[in-house]
């Protein structure tokens, strides 16, 4: 997965007068922070650190949140998402990647607490193809204090919900979802923190009465919760060169690791099953670990089993499971 041409160029500008020792450190920095899950004071507040954001976080933010948008468009293909509330915007890396998955989109509204960002992610937003976020609405508004917006189509928190307080958690789903004209996604890194805050608004979400949409193929509790395992999923992405110096990194890819919910006003068609965890692919068979609604099983997919066989092959994982009819087997 790659970011547009122009919002590559547009964050390449952003970071032009950084120095790439600087962009380096702000980097190993940011990662740090945001490992040790320390949020009490902002983790990006200077230009460096925005600069590294930009070059080294913001790709893999944007694959992670295009990757649950897509889910959303395969899951209910005759929504139509034509207004997007980004809820704790930063740079607008949730609404650049709306725009690439929902051709449909009209209308934007991007809320941040923190004037540097927006000014920055109005900056990029100039240079989309796409009008919805050229012309998109900012409003400069802090989620820890109450809010309310028109319904809009999908409401997204990107990697952000879990930067707040509990208490403050509660509050902003329970807002984001009185706003959720049709869906409310939420993404956080995949980590077990992250799949914890995850959990935590999936289970306010069933309690106001959403339908979840993904991952989960059930509104039953978490087969995870409570134990030492998290549902979580990656995202490669290719890395620019920038991308590889500001990490310090050999490789030229990296994969993000992401937790996310989508909930639904309506209820869409029930998925029998979603791979979670890499697929066992072996010279004869396959062994699959599905979260499914008696929780989680283990499926052996044999050559003998024809078709299905070749659909494990293909499989991989955070996708959905539609095999039937197949032993489970103990791993």
């Amino acid at each position: 997965m790659h970011l547009p041409e122009e919002l590559l160029g547009a964050i390449q500008v952003e970071a032009e007068n950084v120095s790439g020792s600087e962009l380096a450190r702000a980097s190993a920095l940011l990662s740090r922070r945001y490992k040790e899950g320390e949020f009490s004071r902002q983790p990006v507040v200077a230009h460096d650190d925005r600069a590294a954001y930009l070059t080294a976080r913001f790709p893999a933010t944007y694959a992670a949140t295009s990757r649950v948008f897509a889910e959303l468009k395969r899951r209910a293909p005759k929504a139509s998402i034509t207004s997007l509330l980004d809820l704790a915007a930063g740079p607008g890396t949730a609404s650049f990647a709306a725009a690439e998955t929902f051709p449909e989109l009209r209308q934007a509204c991007l809320v941040e607490a923190d004037a540097s960002w927006m000014s920055v992610g109005q900056r990029l937003a100039a240079t989309s193809r796409n009008p919805a976020v050229r012309h998109a609405e900012w409003v400069r508004h802090d989620l820890r204090k109450p809010f309310s917006f028109p319904t809009h189509d999908l409401v997204v928190i990107s990697y952000a919900l879990g930067e707040l307080p509990p208490k403050s958690r509660t509050a902003v789903v329970e807002q984001a979802w009185r706003a959720a004209g049709q869906f409310l996604a939420i993404v956080e890194p995949g980590t077990m923190r992250g799949f914890g805050v995850i959990h935590e608004a999936r289970s306010a979400l069933i309690a106001y009465g959403a339908a979840i949409v993904a991952p989960c193929p059930h509104q039953h509790a978490c087969p995870m919760a409570g134990t030492r395992d998290w549902c979580h999923f990656s995202q490669r992405l290719q890395r620019t060169a920038a991308h590889r110096r500001t990490k310090e990194a050999a490789l030229s890819y990296e994969d993000e690791k992401f937790s996310y919910v989508i909930a639904s006003r309506t209820p869409v068609l029930p998925a029998a099953a979603r791979v979670v965890r890499h697929p066992r692919k072996h010279g004869g068979h396959v062994q699959l670990t599905l979260c499914a609604p008696d929780g989680i099983t283990h499926q052996t997919v044999s050559r003998s089993d024809g078709p299905v066989y070749k659909e494990a092959r293909h499989t991989e994982w955070g996708d959905l499971w539609t095999g039937t009819g197949l032993r489970k087997t103990e791993i």
